[in-house]
């Protein structure tokens, strides 16, 4: 526990690193659900809202909810794919619908995920990730060109330009600058691309003076949730890619921190954000997940205090009691999300191809999986309309890249890895499943140890 400034700083720095990833997402699904500036304002005060008290859930803990280690909860950018497809055609209130129920069936497994994560390998997770990354830079991209494309300006040079030097300013500090100024160059770079804007006048910042300084956030501000069987299966399956995530994370954080991550501690852990995400749509939110650049900030800086990042989730709240926050954020140009967006998105894919690097492919059966979820997460990117001939349910779920990939990776990785019956020792398929690289370490069992080998080593 440190002093109230020395807490401050530190839980500010945690903030600071996470906050153009928490804004982000409802940007996107904003401008995919036709909402106007104002109501996307709200969806950016609300992730904020939402992260704080989540972030705060985690760290500080109730009962058997919360990790009680220093994770920094946000708005999960791998739940965005899904959320895109669904609120494109329906609008937003089906996706919160769909959270609602999936942050259900979340809270329920978070208990036996230690024992369902196994079949989310490096091969699958990191499938679905680079998938999720590949499907996202399309929407930075027409972003770089206005973000409209009913707009007459829609591809004008000066809209690319705007992104291009927006990208091109947080390249230049990522390699020239070190320690917190480059890891603040995605906010740097937007804030110097929207100046740039305002000089040209490219910029809309007219909803900010109609915007409270204070305000509650609004419940159920779009309505009450609309429940459509494909979105909800398409929602689970991205709870359980997040689920994954935060399970990576927390059992990281232990790492870092020195404390012994046992099942019960991930369950915890798993609890708080399932809870978060449960709650979250009432508010106006989307699903909430541990932020993986806040784990490295942890092992960069060395502050390992919970309280300094309990702290920051404090500051995350009372941005989103600040609509005028929401208002100026709502503000930014297109363009300039764009040219930051190429960045984000990409860091997304680049860190699926991370985790596909850990994969054994001695035999060509992961192979055949990454091939195969590649091929069914990218159809909605390369041919939109391949599914429109099929019921709605069915496109809810295969028009979502994160959706179709999960589902391949998944069952592929099972009848290759996983299904045993039939084959002989020495085969191919039963030595892939000898051999198998898991997600987090030769093998999960020495990963996350039981609650009662964790008494058993201390005793």
């Amino acid at each position: 526990m440190y002093g109230p400034g020395r807490l401050l700083v530190y839980g500010t720095q945690h903030i600071l690193t996470m906050y153009g990833g928490v804004i982000a997402p409802p940007i996107i699904i904003g401008g995919a659900a036709h909402l106007k500036a104002s109501d996307v304002a709200l969806l950016v005060t609300a992730g904020l809202f939402i992260s704080g008290l989540a972030t705060l859930l985690q760290t500080l803990g109730v009962g058997p909810v919360g990790s009680r280690l220093p994770i920094v909860q946000g708005v999960s950018f791998a739940s965005v794919s899904t959320m895109v497809s669904i609120a494109s055609k329906d609008g937003v209130r089906p996706v919160l619908g769909a959270i609602i129920v999936a942050g259900i069936i979340g809270v329920i497994a978070s208990t036996y995920f230690a024992k369902v994560v196994r079949f989310f390998p490096a091969v699958v997770t990191g499938s679905i990730i680079t998938v999720i990354g590949a499907s996202l830079l399309p929407t930075a991209f027409t972003w770089c060109m206005g973000g409209n494309s009913g707009a007459k300006d829609f591809g004008d040079p000066g809209n690319i330009g705007l992104a291009g030097i927006t990208l091109l300013i947080i390249v230049l500090i990522s390699r020239l600058f070190q320690g917190a100024i480059s890891r603040l160059s995605i906010l740097i770079g937007m804030a110097i691309g929207t100046l740039l804007a305002i000089v040209t006048g490219r910029a809309d910042f007219s909803g900010v003076k109609h915007a409270d300084i204070v305000a509650l956030p609004q419940i159920l501000h779009f309505g009450s949730p609309t429940f459509q069987i494909g979105a909800i299966i398409s929602m689970t399956i991205v709870i359980f890619v997040i689920m994954t995530e935060t399970t990576a994370d927390i059992l990281a954080i232990g790492e870092i921190v020195g404390t012994e991550v046992d099942d019960k501690r991930v369950a915890a852990g798993l609890r708080a954000d399932m809870a978060a995400t449960t709650v979250a749509p009432f508010f106006g939110s989307f699903p909430a997940s541990a932020f993986a650049q806040n784990v490295g900030l942890v092992a960069l800086t060395g502050i390992k205090s919970r309280f300094a990042v309990a702290t920051g989730g404090g500051v995350l709240v009372l941005l989103g009691l600040m609509p005028v926050v929401g208002a100026v954020i709502a503000g930014i140009p297109f363009p300039v999300l764009g040219g930051a967006g190429i960045i984000l998105f990409g860091s997304v894919t680049a860190s699926g191809i991370r985790a596909l690097a850990r994969v054994d492919y001695g035999n060509g059966l992961n192979l055949v999986i990454v091939s195969v979820a590649f091929g069914f997460g990218l159809i909605p990117v390369g041919m939109p309309t391949f599914w429109d001939k099929f019921p709605d349910w069915f496109q809810v779920i295969m028009n979502s890249g994160i959706s179709s990939a999960a589902i391949s990776a998944v069952v592929l990785n099972i009848f290759f890895n996983e299904w045993k019956w039939g084959n002989k020792p020495g085969a191919s398929v039963f030595a892939e499943r000898e051999n198998r690289v898991e997600q987090f370490g030769d093998r999960l069992e020495d990963d996350i140890p039981t609650a009662s080998r964790s008494r058993d080593r201390r005793d």
